[in-house]
């Protein structure tokens, strides 16, 4: 029985990616379909940020980033794409890759442009590359981001994340009625997915019966 997974992130988001892990791990060994929700921590028009220039978040990076990323055995780094981008036309892009069934590489790979090998995944070639990695039809991408196709299916997932979902910090992860915020351990996913396939199972047998006619 598969179990669903719904993982709320920013591309630009350091915790997001580290928990990429632990939840890959689970998806390898159990019946899992991750579906990835948009989440923009700094939208425009809010200013860009720098981390290079900010003491305060380069001595997050080496106090808590780094030797989380060295724990989960996870390559990675700061990119030194300064300011850090917008996360806004990456999301359209995976939009397009969601419909044409790639959404997941095409996540995994924004992510991995990012955070290591420091790419601007703000910029339409870097992310027209990255479609074409993960076998999507550039020209055709390409064609959607400059045509901004995708913005009002991303509006509406931002829509959904703020407003319906009421996520306010990312990642989190929503594994049926279980809300998991902030990086979690791949034991801890696992036992959340655990509790949630139990469940399913029993409400299989709700409601079960035949009736005067025979049917069953």
């Amino acid at each position: 029985m598969t179990v669903k997974i719904k993982a709320y992130s920013d591309f630009i988001c350091p915790f997001c990616f580290l928990g990429k892990g632990p939840l890959d791990e689970i998806a390898k060994e159990k019946d899992v379909e991750v579906e990835w929700m948009p989440f923009e921590l700094r939208p425009s028009p809010y200013p860009k940020i720098d981390p290079w220039q900010d003491p305060a978040k380069l001595s997050s990076w080496d106090s808590f980033i780094q030797p989380a990323a060295k724990k989960l055995g996870i390559e990675m780094r700061l990119p030194r794409v300064s300011p850090h981008p917008y996360t806004n036309l990456a999301f359209e892009g995976y939009q397009f890759a969601k419909e044409h069934g790639k959404g997941n590489e095409y996540h995994h790979k924004v992510f991995t442009a990012f955070f290591q090998e420091e790419q601007n995944i703000e910029d339409i070639e870097v992310l027209t590359n990255i479609a074409g990695v993960v076998g999507l039809s550039k020209d055709t991408f390409k064609e959607a981001l400059v045509s901004r196709k995708y913005r009002e299916a991303h509006q509406e997932a931002l829509k959904h994340a703020y407003d319906e979902a009421k996520i306010s910090a990312v990642p989190t992860f929503v594994i049926g009625e279980e809300v998991i915020q902030g990086l979690a351990s791949k034991e801890k996913l696992a036992q959340v997915f655990d509790k949630e396939l139990e469940k399913n199972k029993a409400n299989e047998l709700d409601d079960m019966q035949c009736d005067r006619n025979g049917y069953c």
